[in-house]
């Protein structure tokens, strides 16, 4: 009996061992080792997080982010530029490894697909046309207004849940969004913080009122495909790595390049 339930014992444990090379046999993180690269989707246009600069470069936070990624996993990046609205298939039918491209978490997106730790939090603002009389986001909200966001993303989603009344506009690009407000077509723009933030402290100056009070809360994750412990583990770790090394300092630098300085727009303008 005692070695019936010893060999028991072991079939169990070589099949538990056995699944678990599987695993990693088949996870995203091996894949990425084994080809030697990175693949990362993302839609460069998301100021201050993925753009293209006067040479045609893709650079911004979620760029930095990746190229620390890709060397510390001793890894070449291969950035593969993608339309938003195709992205999450994108990376469901394996085009690429992970998405880092400003992506709110959402419940919603969830079903199809896994986040890791948030990397930044934001929420939605709302860019105004100055001399208005409204003083908030609820003064906004009459048949009078038009407000105007990015068709596709949280900002959407957010605009329809605050606005009941007034005229909802959508546009492929947030660029094409705010500047219907900035020419005086449009009553309001309702986009993520540190986009708005940015635009205000370029294009925006004088001419735009920023009601900067977040209407949303929105943590920022990448964005992996679902069943793949292994490489979900690496990524919260190497997160909490990157945040909480203050002798490097990368993630406070990243923040300090990006979110608070302005310096990069002379690249892209």
């Amino acid at each position: 009996m005692k070695k019936l339930i010893l060999a028991l014992m072991v079939f169990v444990t070589a099949n538990l061992f056995a699944d678990d090379i599987n695993l990693w046999k088949k996870s995203t993180l091996n894949q990425i080792l084994q080809r030697g690269e990175l693949q990362v989707c993302l839609e460069p246009g998301y100021m201050p997080f993925e753009m293209k600069d006067k040479k045609g470069r893709i650079i911004g936070y979620d760029v930095d982010m990746a190229k620390r990624m890709a060397k510390d996993m001793g890894v070449k990046l291969n950035l593969l530029p993608t339309a938003w609205d195709g992205i999450i298939a994108a990376l469901v039918t394996g085009k690429c490894d992970i998405i880092m491209s400003g992506m709110t978490i959402t419940q919603q997106r969830n079903l199809k697909i896994n986040f890791a730790d948030p990397y930044v939090v934001v929420g939605q603002t709302i860019l105004m046309k100055k001399g208005l009389p409204a003083k908030t986001a609820k003064d906004l909200d009459k048949p009078e207004y038009t407000i105007v966001t990015k068709l596709g993303v949280t900002g959407e989603i957010a605009t329809k849940k605050f606005f009941k009344n007034a005229k909802i506009v959508t546009f492929e690009t947030e660029a094409d969004a705010a500047a219907e407000v900035l020419n005086g077509k449009a009553d309001a723009f309702v986009y993520d913080q540190p986009y708005n933030i940015l635009f205000m402290s370029d294009k925006g100056k004088g001419k735009l009122v920023h009601l900067d009070a977040p209407l949303t809360y929105e943590p920022l994750g990448w964005a992996i495909r679902k069943g793949d412990p292994d490489f979900l583990n690496w990524l919260n770790n190497f997160l909490r790595q990157v945040k909480e090394d203050k002798v490097v300092g990368f993630y406070d630098n990243l923040n300090q390049k990006w979110l608070r300085d302005t310096d990069w727009l002379k690249r892209v303008q």
